[in-house]
């Protein structure tokens, strides 16, 4: 089963690599991991997305509750949340049928162009996983050039959140 873990931890150097170290130490795979700053500069929020039965997932988050720069963490997969993928892909494009077809193709998905050349688009789009993969599928007569995905990430929906 995916789960996506959230994890307030100290804004430390090191403590990244602490976190991931664990789940390569014991075998586990990360699908996807964010990272930024959060409103207070000493803590950092990290996403892990990872798949495993709820006793291995249940392993991990005991194991992660264990490392000193973890403040707070919540398995989402719990709750009701909402999550969300930043995607940006360059598309090829030549003839004016092509560009037009790549141009609504994005606004039926609710992606902004954010970059245009003679040949090329970029197309900036976020959503669930599920919504990323359609477009591309959607793509499927015009060449991708790249695709740069942010991976999930995840905020409890209602009261229910992850701080101090």
């Amino acid at each position: 089963m995916r789960h996506i873990i959230s994890i307030l931890m100290e804004n430390e150097a090191g403590a990244l690599s602490r976190v991931s170290g664990l789940f390569s130490a014991r075998g586990y795979n990360i699908e996807s991991l964010t990272v930024a700053p959060t409103d207070d500069p000493t803590l950092s929020r990290l996403t892990v997305v990872t798949r495993g039965s709820n006793e291995i997932v249940e392993q991990i988050i005991k194991q992660l509750n264990k490392l000193i720069d973890v403040v707070k963490l919540m398995d989402l997969t719990e709750h009701a949340h909402i999550e969300r993928e930043m995607m940006m892909i360059k598309v090829q494009v030549g003839s004016m049928e092509s560009k037009e077809e790549v141009k609504r193709l994005s606004d039926i998905f609710r992606g902004n162009i954010i970059d245009v050349t003679p040949s090329t688009y970029t197309i900036e789009m976020t959503g669930n996983g599920k919504k990323l993969d359609a477009f591309i599928a959607a793509l499927e007569d015009h060449p991708i050039i790249e695709v740069v995905r942010s991976g999930a990430m995840g905020i409890a929906r209602g009261e229910k959140a992850l701080h101090l």
